[in-house]
């Protein structure tokens, strides 16, 4: 119930931290969103599915991807998944970071794909659209969604795995629904130093999936203490 209960945590700070960035990134995409045509209860359970759906896409990669983690688990080189798995986000990082822009093909894609996603929000939808419409958005590239997709392979089981990205979707929930409502207040040049926040965060995540990795008696961080209080607990 412990680790449970951290995989959990985990996830939502992880959503609740990074949420800022999705003002920045994914901020215009859900502003495409016809929701002020909407009165009432209806804008909010317009918001609310949205959301959902996004909730739903990051559960499903979480599961997903945490069998890959329960594999590695299963051969016992949890510990190294973790260590691999923070070094390669810190070498993508310093990739994007001392990288040309203008060479960065992800990146490119992702924006092209935002734009016509976005153009073609524009247009009035059914209530019940907007849950499609989160779903597909959950499976947009974004950065920080491959930070929770490679946090939830280091949980090391399906549950865990499905948990903490579901955990994520939550955390992610208060500021994308704020957006949504009060976005027009929010200007261009605030969602850009949103943005360069963003590395600072996902660079401490994998640096704690390093130290995670690298079993150091970190309370409430490495796996032996984990072990250990849980050990304690039934004693």
């Amino acid at each position: 119930m412990h680790s449970i209960f951290l995989v959990f945590l985990s996830g939502f700070t992880i959503g609740i931290l990074g949420s800022f960035h999705c003002i920045g990134m994914c901020g215009p995409l859900a502003l495409s969103l016809p929701i002020d045509s909407l009165s009432g209860p209806r804008k909010y359970l317009a918001i609310i599915l949205y959301n959902l759906g996004r909730a739903i896409s990051y559960t499903s990669m979480g599961i997903a991807f945490g069998i890959i983690g329960q594999t590695f688990s299963f051969f016992k080189i949890q510990q190294w998944l973790s260590i691999g798995t923070g070094i390669l986000i810190l070498i993508i990082l310093l990739t994007q970071q001392l990288g040309n822009p203008s060479t960065n093909l992800l990146a490119k894609f992702t924006q092209a794909l935002k734009i016509k996603l976005g153009a073609y929000l524009k247009s009035e939808k059914k209530i019940r659209s907007y849950l499609s419409i989160g779903i597909l958005n959950g499976f947009l590239p974004c950065g920080l969604v491959y930070l929770a997709i490679a946090t939830s392979i280091a949980a090391g089981s399906m549950v865990k795995g499905g948990l903490l990205m579901f955990s994520f979707g939550l955390g992610t929930l208060p500021v994308m629904a704020l957006t949504m409502v009060l976005g027009k207040y929010i200007s261009f040049r605030f969602r850009q130093k949103l943005n360069k926040i963003t590395p600072y965060f996902i660079m401490g995540v994998a640096i704690l999936l390093i130290l995670r990795g690298s079993n150091l008696g970190i309370p409430y961080l490495s796996p032996t203490h984990e072990k250990n209080h849980v050990n304690c607990c039934h004693e």
